[in-house]
């Protein structure tokens, strides 16, 4: 009898000690929790591990509510901050594929270019840029599962890499392009299948399966650990971030369906661009489908319409009429 008391106390200090071990999800943190001040030493080592230099951030400049309309929030970034050396960083998650991603990680760059110079002052304003683009869907062919992307001036006969001179108070300063346009950092979390045994192994498996060893030394992964907890959430909180993992289940969900009926409509029809138009447009039926779907049982369950909002993508007006 004593040793069925130990076998039973031990089994419930472990589903104890697994619920107090169960982490939030990036892609939620770094919309509600690592905006905080007090939490930008999580965000810090992040991005430290990331950019492989030390990264301190002095300031979020925007928040994920501050889109221009309903259809710009697409174009817009889950984090952009400010750094101690005054450059922007743009952090972004995607759980879906998109037809046109790179195209529009250049846009949300380009934007951020533009959006932090005025009128009339001087080019040398602009601040470099660094985006970090954090995948859960393929984007294609390769073997690794972080790509790092870079402006150089190669020449084309020599392989030497240009540096331009400016003037700075006086003073020639020799530069590379590459420390003034922007950086851009692709990473594949799906693709990641390996022990951890670098901080940025660890970072990435922590972002694909919510896993963080309790030893870490990882920058931020160990402020993670005290910060990300799932029981750290009021009950209202974790409803909230719950209906959002439901619903990026649901939207994957809809996707592959609409995926493989599009296959089956394009091989039906024999036609390669039949094929494509109707992958395509499963596609973008079916991601629309399944937030109406989320958005429906958030609103069956009590959520409020704007959290509702924030979540699915959806507008106020939309999810009134469901």
């Amino acid at each position: 009898m004593k040793k069925e008391e130990s076998d039973l106390k031990i089994m419930e200090e472990m589903e104890r000690k697994e619920l107090q071990d169960r982490y939030i999800r990036f892609d939620w943190a770094i919309k509600r929790l690592l905006r905080q001040k007090a939490n930008f030493d999580v965000l810090d080592g992040f991005l430290t591990v990331m950019l492989n230099e030390e990264i301190k951030i002095v300031e979020i400049l925007e928040s994920e509510g501050n889109q221009e309309s309903a259809d710009d929030k697409f174009n817009r970034v889950d984090i952009k901050a400010l750094n101690s050396k005054g450059e922007i960083i743009l952090v972004e998650i995607q759980n879906t594929r998109e037809l046109h991603y790179l195209e529009r990680i250049l846009y949300g760059v380009a934007k951020a270019i533009t959006e932090h110079i005025s009128i009339g002052e001087g080019y040398e304003k602009i601040k470099k840029v660094y985006s970090i683009s954090i995948l859960y869907f393929d984007i294609g062919i390769g073997t690794d599962y972080i790509y790092h992307g870079q402006n150089h001036f190669i020449g084309v006969h020599t392989g030497d890499h240009l540096r331009v001179n400016t003037r700075e108070r006086d003073v020639l300063v020799s530069r590379l392009p590459a420390e003034i346009f922007p950086e851009y950092i692709l990473v594949r979390v799906n693709e990641f299948d390996k022990v951890a045994l670098t901080p940025l192994d660890e970072w990435i498996e922590y972002l694909k399966d919510g896993t963080i060893r309790p030893d870490t030394t990882a920058p931020g992964l160990k402020e993670a650990r005290e910060k990300l907890k799932y029981y750290s959430m009021s009950p209202q909180e974790r409803l909230i971030y719950d209906r959002h993992l439901d619903a990026i289940m649901i939207q994957n969900d809809v996707i592959d369906t609409a995926k493989w009926e599009g296959r089956i409509e394009g091989k039906a029809e024999g036609i390669a661009e039949g094929k494509a138009i109707g992958l395509a447009e499963g596609e973008a039926k079916g991601k629309a489908e399944g937030m109406r779907q989320v958005a429906a049982r958030m609103k069956d369950t009590g959520v409020d319409v704007a959290t509702i909002a924030k979540c699915t993508g959806l507008s106020e007006e939309i999810i009134r009429s469901l």
